[in-house]
């Protein structure tokens, strides 16, 4: 059995790691890679390994997360080891006080207000989404508008998942319809799926918003979601919860391994005629599959022809009575 001294010791930051750390919260919670000199190269390394602080591989930066996540990490750990430890897994946010105390006295914890606060710049908003997720790591819930997932986001949001999946967490996330046509997106959805990730896709226009354990949410505060409100009031998130689920519900299942593979069970045309029968318009039609309208009037002329339609109001019509059918309607 491993020593309780020792395993406590190598459990806990050095003074080098230390100091680093608290450095890192005076400057505002985030470093970049750059300016990270040879000499803190090993505090900084000794961080990752704690959990102390995480990559941002987009930005090539580190952002420091709340000690209390290490703690409860750590001590599983001991706990695991024997009900003999136990006594000095309790010791450990006492003895992390100073780092805790300082992650509450940074200027990011001092902005903040009970039940609201703000963010501005996506650079910052990806850092708050770094550290909610290490505050809050068993359950998440995103709603990802836009189509296809910009590909430079995808190293960050896997990673974030790993570590999701490693401690047990859950992950729910919706993507619009065009995300099915996406190779990028798709991979990545098969990915996170392996890793028990849920991703569905969602054929009418939604909001960006993130929920972690039906306890923080995460919601636009500018159309162009270049700022963001991180709202912690029950009521508040209850609703935000319950927008999720209401569409949750709506949203349909995909196989992202099959749709991998290259077998997916609606090709664009498919879901071009679906949408027209529903009454869509053309423009809406685009916007809904993220296509431009050329490409969505080059699918309308191959379905007319298939459908012998002179008219998109023809087309409409026969693809309904068509869709009727094959219900037996």
């Amino acid at each position: 059995m491993a020593d309780p001294s020792a395993l406590l010791a190598a459990a806990l930051p050095d003074p080098a790691a230390r100091a680093l750390y608290l450095a890192i919260l005076r400057e505002g919670g985030r470093i970049r890679s750059a300016e990270v000199g040879p000499t803190d190269r090993a505090a900084l390394g000794r961080l990752l390994e704690l959990g102390l602080v995480v990559p941002q591989l987009q930005d090539a930066a580190y952002s420091a997360v709340d000690p209390r996540g290490a703690i409860e990490r750590i001590g599983t750990e001991i706990r695991l080891q024997s009900a003999r430890l136990l006594a000095d897994a309790e010791q450990l946010p006492e003895t992390m006080g100073e780092l805790i105390r300082a992650y509450d006295a940074s200027p990011k914890r001092q902005s903040e207000s009970r039940g609201l606060r703000y963010v501005t710049g996506k650079e910052e908003i990806r850092h708050t989404v770094e550290q909610l997720s290490q505050e809050f790591p068993r359950e998440s819930m995103a709603a990802q508008p836009g189509g296809p997932r910009p590909a430079v986001e995808l190293p960050d949001s896997l990673e974030r998942a790993r570590r999701f999946h490693e401690r047990g967490g859950t992950v729910r996330s919706l993507y619009e319809l065009s995300a099915k046509y996406d190779p990028a997106t798709v991979r990545f959805a098969a990915q996170v799926a392996q890793l028990g990730a849920t991703t569905r896709v969602l054929g009418v226009p939604f909001k960006r918003f993130l929920v972690f354990e039906c306890s923080v949410a995460l919601i636009p505060a500018a159309s162009d979601y270049s700022s963001a409100a991180v709202v912690d009031d029950p009521a508040m998130v209850a609703f935000v919860v319950d927008t999720f689920e209401t569409l949750w519900q709506q949203a349909e299942g995909v196989n992202w391994a099959a749709v991998a593979a290259g077998s997916s069970a609606y090709p664009v045309h498919e879901q071009v005629g679906r949408l027209l029968a529903q009454g869509l318009t053309q423009r809406s039609v685009a916007s809904r599959l993220g296509l431009s309208e050329r490409t969505v009037a080059s699918h309308i002329a191959r379905l007319r022809e298939l459908y012998d339609a002179e008219t998109l109001f023809q087309l409409g019509w026969q693809m309904r009575g068509a869709r009727a059918g094959e219900s037996g309607g």
